[in-house]
């Protein structure tokens, strides 16, 4: 009887709350079939995987599993390593040794553009390999896709972040009125937006939203603040780690302060700036938050939904893999209706792998704000109802 093929899956890119759902739900689908050998994780993803360190998950228990499922971060490691083209043979003979039929990333788009490289390697070498990707990131921008587990979860937390602020600087008052929060968002708004969805009227916060989609007009920026400060008595603003100006990285910054191996740019956040901004014109105490990555890890954040469907995804792409799909990422749809049901379907990596879905114009107010239907889209993915805060005066 021929060997089963053995299985190998990878978590690449920054974490999420619910990453270790899509690879326990994976795991656990891989375990079922008869069709499959041992399942493998790469340790610290493409850095393990060259480094021949993997780990047999085939044999671990349920309660292990159960805790992991409910774990923020990566269980196996994670990585930011591009695939080079000398770690072709390395990979090929890794995968050669451990008798690897089928490979699994789950990740974003960079990890999507591993997984392409991997499999073309493996095509060109003559090598059968099956490669399927899960989405992952809290970024929202992976094209192709209704939303990625991993986003509902940081925009629940933004959101109860956001309003909490609020009622601190309203509590506060003339003491210290202004608050800006910084949010992660490395080229789009997606989570920067979502701090939306806990208001209920205009006093709440955030009265200011600035994402990378629309340059940062500072005089508006600052008139802005100043009016809410006028109506209500404080100011809360959210801008995304990568909002820019009208000329570039706000507060002047002309180099990156790191890139990473994909070329991903990284300026001084412009949330310190801004808040010094409105400090000095308005005359007031103005706080600077940013939360960095709690906002992608607090385990009481975690939205059920996005825990689901973080589950469901994983599950999905072996499923694909054993109907004899290779070369595609899991997608998450919206299915039609009022009322909110997701399913998964497929999508060429090739398509994925490297780009970048921006916050589309009909989200997007021009100003500072996002639109109603942002919220319709985005409310269903943060899971159980936000707590309503109540006021005195």
């Amino acid at each position: 009887m021929a060997r089963k093929p053995n299985v190998l899956v990878a978590q690449g890119g920054g974490p999420t709350a619910v990453f270790n759902r899509s690879l326990y739900g994976l795991v656990d689908e891989a375990s079922r079939s008869e069709s499959l050998g041992s399942v493998l994780g790469a340790s610290f993803g493409l850095d393990g995987l060259l480094g021949g360190r993997v780990i047999d998950l085939s044999g671990l228990p349920g309660s292990v599993w159960r805790r992991v499922a409910r774990t923020p971060g990566a269980a196996l490691g994670s990585s930011r390593r591009r695939l080079r083209v000398e770690d072709a043979s390395t990979v090929l003979e890794v995968l050669e040794t451990q008798s690897i039929g089928y490979c699994f990333v789950i990740g974003g788009n960079d990890s999507a553009e591993t997984g392409l490289g991997i499999s073309r390697e493996a095509r060109k070498a003559g090598y059968d390999l099956r490669v399927v990707c899960v989405p992952k990131t809290i970024d929202n921008d992976l094209v192709l896709t209704d939303h990625t587990p991993g986003y509902g979860s940081a925009a629940r937390f933004v959101a109860m972040a956001a309003a909490g602020a609020g009622s601190d600087a309203e509590s506060m008052g003339a003491a210290a009125p202004v608050t800006v929060i910084e949010v992660m968002g490395r080229d789009s708004g997606w989570l920067a937006a979502s701090s939306a969805l806990a208001r209920m009227e205009s006093r709440d916060a955030p009265h200011v939203i600035s994402v990378p989609e629309v340059p940062v007009d500072e005089d508006a920026f600052v008139a802005e603040m100043e009016a809410a400060c006028v109506s209500h008595g404080f100011a809360v603003a959210v801008v995304a780690e990568n909002a820019r100006g009208v000329d570039g990285p706000l507060g002047g910054q002309t180099e990156p302060w790191h890139v990473d191996d994909f070329g991903h740019r990284y300026f001084d956040g412009p949330g310190r700036y801004l808040a010094g901004l409105v400090g000095r014109r308005l005359g007031v105490r103005a706080r600077h938050e940013k939360p960095g990555t709690i906002q992608r890890s607090m385990a009481a954040a975690v939205s059920g939904t996005d825990a689901e469907e973080a589950d469901m995804a994983g599950r999905a792409a072996v499923r694909a893999a054993l109907e004899g799909h290779s070369e595609v990422m899991v997608t998450l749809a919206r299915e039609p209706g009022e009322r909110y049901v997701c399913t998964t379907g497929l999508a060429p990596l090739a398509e994925v792998a490297g780009r970048v879905r921006p916050m589309p114009s009909r989200y997007l107010s021009g100003g500072f704000a996002v639109t109603d239907a942002f919220v319709e889209y985005a409310r269903p993915l943060i899971g159980a109802p936000l707590p309503r805060f109540g006021r005195l005066r």
